[in-house]
């Protein structure tokens, strides 16, 4: 009797205290250096440590929401059909790249465009 291969779903192994991923636990603390801007802003400069704290603890959010959010594919919007199941940061990456190409793209009918250069040339 030969031995076979079994997949294996190693998909939550790689979790850090549960919610996060490594992806996320980077992008987590990527938030919070950003929020801890504004903590020193309102922190030490205005004398405001809690408001600083509260904008620092929502970059972090922010940032969890980026790294680890996956899309859900939901019938009845016709945009999640399109990119249900692919990560948030996957998706913003992919439209910051298609904005910054800056390139309109037009359709030109050929044959119509023939059909004038055609009667140009006959005049």
């Amino acid at each position: 009797m030969g031995t076979y291969y079994v997949p294996r779903n190693y998909k939550g192994e790689s979790r850090i205290l549960y919610i996060f991923t490594a992806k996320s636990l980077i992008t987590t603390g990527v938030g919070a250096l950003i929020g801890s801007v504004f903590f020193i802003i309102f922190g030490m400069i205005l004398n405001y440590k809690m408001v600083g704290i509260i904008i620092m603890a929502i970059f972090g959010i922010l940032g969890w929401m980026y790294g680890a959010i996956k899309i859900p594919t939901i019938a009845g919007i016709a945009v999640t059909k399109k990119v249900g199941g692919e990560s948030l940061d996957e998706i913003i990456n992919r439209y910051i790249k298609f904005k910054a190409k800056r390139r309109i793209y037009s359709y030109v009918d050929t044959k119509v465009a023939d059909d004038e250069e055609n009667t140009k040339e006959e005049e």
